[in-house]
């Protein structure tokens, strides 16, 4: 297993711009172990449209991630407390509808990273919420 994508390492540091460059090319890799590999083994994520963690969560990610999602994501704000942090970010998602067209989608994600006692930041809560469409 490697912790890279091209020239990239995918060891999140305390530098929350990095953090969100790693998640977004571990992302756009269509890879979805790599990108699970950046989540904490019992972390919660709606990636998926419900709330999932464990084994659920990984087949979510995996199964979306197949169908080669575009992301890209801005950092909006961050706090960080101790070895926990709030990561607020901005995104647009570009990905197959159910006809095989491209959907555009926009919205804000609220993450929760924590530091593990080695020093590495890892996601424990991802929660995307998509835009409501203009009417």
């Amino acid at each position: 297993m490697t912790d890279t994508v091209g020239s990239l390492d995918l060891v999140l540091t305390d530098d929350p711009d990095q953090q969100n460059e790693v998640f977004t090319v571990a992302f756009n890799s269509g890879d979805g172990d790599l990108f699970d590999r950046l989540y904490h083994a019992d972390a919660i994520s709606n990636l998926s449209g419900q709330p999932l963690t464990g084994q659920a969560r990984v087949e979510a990610i995996k199964q979306m991630l197949a169908a080669k999602p575009s992301l890209s994501a801005t950092l909006r704000e961050v706090y960080t407390t101790g070895d926990t942090r709030l990561l607020i970010v901005d995104f647009e998602l570009e990905a197959p509808g159910e006809d095989g067209t491209p959907v555009r989608m926009t919205g804000t994600c609220t993450d929760v990273m924590t530091r593990d006692a080695n020093g590495r930041w890892f996601m424990a809560v991802d929660r995307p919420v998509i835009d409501e469409p203009a009417a």
